[in-house]
């Protein structure tokens, strides 16, 4: 069994690690082969075998695609596109991608959804409502009439496992897959500091008080736009009660009798996973 600091180094390589990506906003002139990110939604285009589709964008009819930068010195596109899958290629939602893709192309494809929503949703000025320009030297949006300048989004939100001796507090959102129960989680509000926010959460979803928080990892969440960080704490107080709307049930379980869990590929896993190899 691997100790917790095996644990660690294994959730910190998994999933979204974007090691080997250098990001850039001006293509190399010969991009013939590049790896393209087509989305409909959050459906990503992939060969019959699940493989990414190589190419120039424009033989998929794409004029206007994102340049990302190269992984592993190979050029990356993504760009928003309609219509049906062409031969010998399909849609598959991002999230099943995880374990066909290699590592770095699941963890680039994050990016890129994260890139192409952020291009279709910020096409106008919130200020004015001017249409907007690309930034020359960021991955930015410019307004022409009035300046506001508008970066990808990014929101944070904590996740937390709270522990009671060798139990887990472990809680289930309706909108988990039946049976499914995860730590506690919520975004962060403004104003607030991280550690605020691990403790608001946990007293507004499950009624509990918490001692001893220590920071676990981060690890971004493409599913839009979030940055999950992780938190352990202790059970310092109070008798589980569920708020009725984002928490539906929660209890403690003792790590020979959990319930159905995350995938391994989200922080959630890996903080259960860390707090079972350190029991």
């Amino acid at each position: 069994m691997l100790g917790l600091e095996g644990i660690l180094n294994a959730y910190r390589h998994r999933g979204f690690s974007l090691d080997g990506f250098t990001p850039s906003l001006v293509a190399s002139e010969d991009s013939s082969a590049a790896m393209l990110f087509l989305f409909q939604q959050d459906r990503l285009l992939v060969r019959g075998d699940g493989s990414l589709p190589m190419g120039r964008p424009e033989q998929y009819g794409v004029l206007a695609p994102q340049f990302l930068g190269t992984l592993a010195g190979r050029s990356a596109f993504a760009a928003a596109v309609s219509g049906d899958a062409p031969p010998s290629l399909t849609w598959r939602r991002l999230r099943s991608a995880y374990g066909t893709l290699p590592d770095a192309q699941f963890a680039l494809a994050g990016y890129a959804y994260q890139v192409v929503e952020w291009d279709r949703t910020h096409r106008f000025c919130g200020a004015c409502a001017t249409p907007t320009e690309a930034h020359p030297t960021e991955r930015a949006k410019r307004c022409p009439e009035c300046g506001l300048t508008s970066y990808p989004r990014l929101a944070p939100a904590v996740i937390v496992l709270v522990r009671r001796e060798r139990e887990l507090l472990l809680a289930r959102s309706p909108h988990f897959p039946p049976g499914m129960y995860s730590a506690v989680a919520g975004f962060v509000e403004l104003g607030e500091t991280l550690e605020e926010c691990v403790q608001r959460e946990v007293r507004e979803e499950v009624g509990l008080e918490i001692s001893t928080l220590r920071y676990f990892g981060s690890q971004p969440w493409p599913f839009p736009h979030s940055l999950m960080i992780g938190f352990t704490a202790e059970y310092a107080g109070g008798d589980v009660r569920v708020d009725g709307v984002e928490i539906e049930d929660a209890a403690w379980f003792s790590p020979d009798a959990l319930p159905t869990v995350p995938p391994d590929i989200s922080i959630a896993r890996a903080l259960i996973d860390a707090s079972l190899g350190s029991s």
